[in-house]
């Protein structure tokens, strides 16, 4: 009897992570990009950071009170509204921003089911939604006003370096990768964005096979497509604008719409690189991070269908199949 197996009901795996410990994490990381983007910006990116926030936990917070469930403690309406913010351009309305967290979390997340039920990235939804409805605003990177740098919002306002980039212009990668360029509240700054990936990595909370393979697909399709070749400055110009960094390391690794397999998330980041590439060198725009993520979550059921594990046994791995 001793040597019998134990059998007891599942669940048999236990930890102490919880939703919140992660989504907290993922706060923590974001911090240093948002941070760079108030100093870089100016106070009306804290601004437009805690109108999302905001408008993304009320949500939250109104539709638990309809269903007589509450769900906001768990902090990814925060995340949501966090991520959102940081894909949007300072000079944004501040009631867009509310009625982008309004969409991401009402039609993208709750109606679906609330956390785990949503079939595509909320903040990249709400994002795109905004982006459709109000291109002019979305696509505007001026401002007027004084950053707490103390430089003139317009230093860093105008065309991004994406668009000049695909106008044949030439720009400066450096700035880039220190974050003195127009974009986004979040995306700007490639350094502030790494610490916050290499917090989330040290922290376990994520690896490195979907940003790995998103970035390194990206790069081989742009070397070869870009029409520049492998340069070194033009590569690193790529890699350092738009929202490539934020996308690969805080969007694409989102738990809910990436795969669970692990060869699902190599070829789920390498769609994303090859997605990216088509969109930002033969697309009408210069961007194309958001889109591909989206069409990446949509195929996702896919991917998991066409590398789920085989069964060890009959008609498995014990007959030589693989």
């Amino acid at each position: 009897m001793s040597e019998l197996y134990k059998v007891s009901s599942n669940p048999h795996i236990r930890s102490k992570v919880t939703t919140s410990s992660i989504m907290l994490a993922v706060i923590i990381a974001l911090l240093p990009a948002a941070g760079f983007g108030i100093y870089n910006f100016g106070p009306r990116a804290f601004v437009l950071i805690v109108v999302c926030i905001v408008s993304a936990v009320l949500t939250e917070f109104l539709f638990g009170l309809y269903r007589k469930k509450t769900t906001v403690f768990d902090l990814s309406a925060v995340v949501t509204g966090l991520l959102l913010a940081m894909n949007l351009p300072v000079k944004l309305p501040l009631w867009m921003g509310a009625l982008g967290s309004v969409f991401a979390i009402l039609v993208v997340k709750m109606l679906f089911g609330g956390l785990g039920q949503n079939f595509m990235n909320p903040a990249l939804a709400g994002r795109c939604f905004l982006l459709i409805s109000f291109p002019t605003y979305m696509t505007d990177f001026g401002s007027a006003g004084t950053s707490f740098a103390g430089k003139v919002w317009d230093a860093y306002s105008g065309a991004t370096p994406l668009a000049q980039i695909k106008a044949g212009e030439s720009v400066n990668a450096l700035d880039m990768v220190w974050g003195r360029t127009a974009g986004t509240i979040g995306e700007t700054s490639v350094i502030a964005l790494m610490i916050g990936a290499c917090f989330l990595i040290l922290m376990e909370v994520i690896d490195l096979k979907i940003p790995g393979s998103y970035i390194v697909s990206f790069l081989l399709f742009v070397g070869i497509f870009g029409g520049h070749g492998f340069d070194p400055a033009y590569l690193t110009a790529q890699l350092a604008g738009g929202g490539l960094i934020l996308g690969a390391f805080f969007m694409a690794t989102d738990y809910v719409t990436r795969p669970i397999t692990p060869r699902g998330q190599y070829l789920y980041g390498i769609f994303l690189g090859i997605m990216t590439g088509i969109f930002r060198i033969f697309g009408p725009g210069a961007e194309g991070v958001s889109y591909a993520i989206i069409l990446g979550n949509l195929i996702v059921p896919l991917i998991e269908r066409v590398t789920k594990p085989v069964p060890f046994g009959k008609g498995g791995k014990a007959h030589g199949r693989q």
